[in-house]
């Protein structure tokens, strides 16, 4: 039997509902597409990554110090290193890598897998706001470290307490000979170029070294909003002190 030609409008309706139900399934398919692309990309991301991300909250802004007062040039600059080395929520706390320990009594000495760089496949113990390894903490802490003696020293316990950090590498900048330079004069002239390159060695985030990174380009900008805060902060300071009646 031969069927009677549809009317204009049927036609319409039904090509209607056809388009609909195309557009319905190009939905699903676009939707389980992503499913299976954002499945595998959290799949694909490293661990240390995913640490990273459940464990720490990076930061646009460095941290202030944890001691109280001192030199307002050696703060920013401890802080611009922080930015390149522990730039997170939690920079006294944070291993290479991002994860976090809560125990601060002594240097948590844990070797992480290194998994970019010239380094990678091997591990380090770097920890910290400014990433000491266990071997630099031990020699500078028997230095600079405020409850260092002779007695104490021999036990290599030293607390890696947020305060203790800060003065550590407060104490190591300002000495001259253990970089053939005067940090904080050099600051003074502005001459930051040339403190960065010396002590690239020792923390090689700061460029001139073989493990730039995002933040090492940023580092003099960085360095300079730092200054300008801690330069009013120790100028409040002392006026507070002036204020109370106290000798600045």
């Amino acid at each position: 039997m031969t069927s009677l030609p549809s009317s204009p409008s049927r036609t319409l309706a039904r090509q209607r509902r056809i388009q609909q139900a195309k557009q319905r399934r190009a939905v699903v398919i676009a939707a389980l597409l992503l499913l299976g692309i954002g499945t595998l990309g959290v799949q694909s991301l490293p661990r240390p990554s995913l640490r990273q991300i459940q464990e720490t909250v990076w930061v646009s802004h460095p941290e202030p110090l944890a001691m109280a007062g001192g030199d307002p040039y050696i703060r920013a600059l401890m802080r611009t290193i922080s930015a390149a080395e522990s730039n997170t929520n939690q920079p006294y706390n944070v291993l290479y890598g991002g994860d976090v320990v809560q125990q601060l009594n002594r240097h948590p000495d844990i070797c992480t897998e290194i998994v970019t760089g010239p380094n990678q496949g091997q591990c380090t113990t770097a920890a910290g706001r400014y990433q000491f390894l266990t071997t630099t903490w031990q020699e500078k802490a028997r230095q600079y470290h405020p409850k260092s003696s002779s007695w104490f020293g021999g036990w290599r316990d030293y607390s890696f307490d947020p305060e203790s950090q800060d003065l550590v590498v407060y104490h190591w900048l300002k000495d001259a000979s253990a970089w053939n330079l005067d940090i904080p004069t050099a600051l003074r002239d502005g001459r930051l170029d040339e403190v960065l390159r010396h002590l690239s060695g020792t923390w090689t985030s700061l460029g001139y070294g073989i493990e730039s990174n995002s933040m090492t380009t940023r580092l003099p900008r960085i360095y300079d909003n730092l200054l300008q805060e801690e330069l009013e902060q120790s100028a409040s300071g002392r006026a507070s002190l002036t204020l109370s009646g106290q000798a600045p």
